[in-house]
């Protein structure tokens, strides 16, 4: 998104008029409205690939550009990246709970933060490795399959109007034969004995069976012998945390449909810091925000495919021997270098991302977290600038 945003980016006459008449601008030399004009994205960006690991303090992209466009496109870049690694992120670590044979379901469209914001979390949560999405135009735009279950208004409508909660499931499965099936809108094991007889009797084929409320894990176990060769999807305020538990209980449960706990949470705090201008490098002093100067490279070293260690260091330094640079050349004068990946390799790239972290990185209770070293020259660079300043 950022890099499709920062090729397009442009003013329109209509767009510039609109800033004229606010007046905010009217002190504003003739140049800068010419400026807005004519203006384009024309820098370099670099990038971790989609779905890496990063952690506290490392870039996860660099933008190298004329001040007045590095500084215009903040907010979006911000934005964009920061809301998306918090889904991404959630997602994996949901992923990582549930293990590799359950079913991932996203539901966050109606508590995501905006329509905007609900396409953007539903395919940053099958990049981190949820399987599908409910949200329909979200899943056309990436070229997958919508993937949801009944309403519980339409099990509601249903009854009122024909009598039956089984009408309901019968009217639905006339339309939609293989859907998973919403049993608990009244009583949940009523339900699942219902479904049984009429599946025992060849009446009805049920492929799968949602349970949204009450003792999940309970619940799961009784239907699972009343319907033992029916999937059983678990959704209601669900989190990794949950999914854990549940788990760790024996609950009988084949998926899970995840969307508040997903879509919303603690954000990301990345921030986007002036570290260079006119080959000069600066560096933000304040207290507990402080910031390292100049250009950036991260550098990782792997052993047998786990992470052994994480170096900070400056975009020119070279690789030591073992460790591989994370930051990539994405865009060169305003232009992508790359056709955009395909889900399916980010999704891919996150779950190694996720095997090569420590176990006490991954654990979801007190996780320890990896932290980058900082490199010589990087240090060297820091300490020199704060000796210079302070004497400013």
């Amino acid at each position: 998104q950022v890099l499709d945003y920062l090729e397009k980016l442009h003013f329109t006459p209509a767009q510039i008029e609109a800033l004229q008449q606010t007046g905010i601008f009217d002190h504003a030399p003739a140049e800068f409205w010419s400026l807005l004009a004519a203006g384009r994205f024309t820098g370099d960006v670099w990038a971790l690939p989609e779905g890496t690991a990063v952690f506290a303090n490392e870039p996860i992209l660099r933008v190298d550009a004329p001040f007045w466009q590095a500084q215009l496109v903040e907010t979006y870049v911000l934005n964009s990246i920061n809301y998306q690694t918090l889904i991404a992120t959630r997602a994996a670590r949901m992923r990582d709970v549930a293990g590799d044979g359950a079913k991932l379901l996203e539901f966050g469209t109606r508590r995501a933060f905006s329509p905007q914001g609900a396409l953007w979390a539903a395919r940053a949560a099958i990049a981190g490795g949820m399987d599908s999405t409910s949200n329909v135009l979200a899943a056309l735009q990436l070229g997958r399959k919508p993937s949801g279950t009944m309403a519980h208004s339409l099990v509601m409508a249903i009854r009122a109007i024909a009598g039956t909660e089984d009408d309901a499931f019968r009217a639905f499965q006339h339309y939609f034969p293989t859907a998973t099936l919403l049993i608990d809108t009244y009583d949940t094991v009523a339900a699942a004995e219902r479904l049984a007889a009429q599946i025992q009797a060849g009446e009805i084929k049920v492929t799968g069976v949602r349970l949204d409320s009450g003792d999940l894990g309970e619940l799961s176990r009784i239907v699972r012998f009343l319907l033992p060769e029916v999937a059983i999807i678990a959704s209601g305020d669900l989190d990794e945390w949950e999914i854990r538990r549940l788990r760790e209980e024996g609950a009988c449960i084949d998926g899970y449909g995840i969307g508040t706990r997903l879509v919303t949470g603690v954000p990301v705090n990345g921030v986007y810091k002036l570290v260079e201008i006119d080959s000069i490098p600066t560096m933000k002093q304040s207290s507990k925000k402080a910031t390292y100067p100049g250009r950036k490279q991260v550098f990782r070293r792997l052993q047998q495919g786990q992470i052994e260690s994480e170096r900070l260091g400056l975009a020119d330094e070279t690789a030591n021997s073992g460790e591989i640079p994370l930051l990539e050349l994405v865009m060169q004068g305003g232009k992508r270098l790359h056709l955009p990946e395909t889900l399916l390799a980010i999704q891919q790239r996150t779950h190694a991302a996720v095997i090569s972290l420590p176990p006490e990185t991954r654990r979801l209770d007190e996780p320890v977290a990896l932290s980058a070293q900082i490199s010589e020259a990087l240090g060297a660079l820091r300490r020199s600038w704060l000796d210079h300043n302070s004497k400013l």
